[in-house]
């Protein structure tokens, strides 16, 4: 399957752009594999408040700027 990009939402692609696995959030965020893939490939995935809290706050060890909106309209 090379050549076939994964569609990406804007929390994936700052991922990729900043060189960063989605197996490093899971286990910085502390949520499960499921969710994080969605959050990362599924542009209709909204996250429950606790949810994007433990994704932002884990994301802040890279970028202290980092929000919810960034990547979620809220």
């Amino acid at each position: 399957m090379h050549g076939i990009r994964k569609p990406r939402t804007r929390l994936g692609k700052w991922l990729d752009n900043k060189g960063i696995k989605q197996e490093w959030l899971i286990k910085k965020s502390g949520l499960g594999r499921n969710t994080i893939t969605w959050a990362c490939g599924e542009e209709d995935y909204m996250p429950s408040g606790k949810t994007m809290q433990r994704i932002v706050y884990a994301l802040r060890e890279i970028d202290g700027s980092v929000k919810g909106e960034d990547f979620w309209p809220i």
